[in-house]
């Protein structure tokens, strides 16, 4: 039975986070059109349906976790508000500040948060860490493009 309440709320936290940060860097997101990109640089347009689409499953996956009566749900939670914490601190340092070799090391890090969490994630509920695939591909081809980036400029 799904608890609509504590759905929304972990939908809020991930989605909401993400809103707050787009807003307070949002004037500094046309850094990506004005540095050298890769060729195979996706246009910015998609990424904010892509973390729209990955803060939901995100969400849902936390859900699936708090619900859970694991002895583990709150280590695992706490690696999954950590991880939040290091992806909301990654467009300050990219857009915000034009760092992109510290961006880089963010994403390594989140990287790794990430894969720790989804080990977390699937001990508890396997389906919550599936949830979370396209979330680690993501910052995957985000690293690859970052550090592309950061070589480029």
């Amino acid at each position: 039975m799904i608890k609509i309440k504590p759905l929304i709320v972990s939908l809020l936290i991930s989605l909401g986070g993400g809103l707050i940060v787009g807003f307070l860097t949002r004037n500094s997101m046309s850094v990506y059109d004005d540095i050298v990109l890769p060729k195979f640089a996706p246009p910015s347009i998609l990424f904010p349906i892509a973390w729209v689409i990955l803060y939901i499953l995100m969400g849902i996956s936390a859900y699936m976790i708090y619900e859970s009566m694991s002895s583990l749900k709150d280590k695992a939670l706490v690696v999954y508000f950590v991880q939040l914490v290091i992806n909301f601190s990654w467009p300050f340092a990219f857009f915000g500040g034009r760092m992109f070799y510290l961006a880089f090391v963010i994403l390594i890090i989140l990287w790794v948060l990430v894969v720790w969490m989804i080990k977390f994630f699937y001990d508890i509920k396997p389906a919550a860490a599936y949830l979370n695939i396209p979330y680690i591909l993501w910052l995957t081809f985000a690293a690859y493009l970052n550090l592309s980036i950061a070589l480029l400029n």
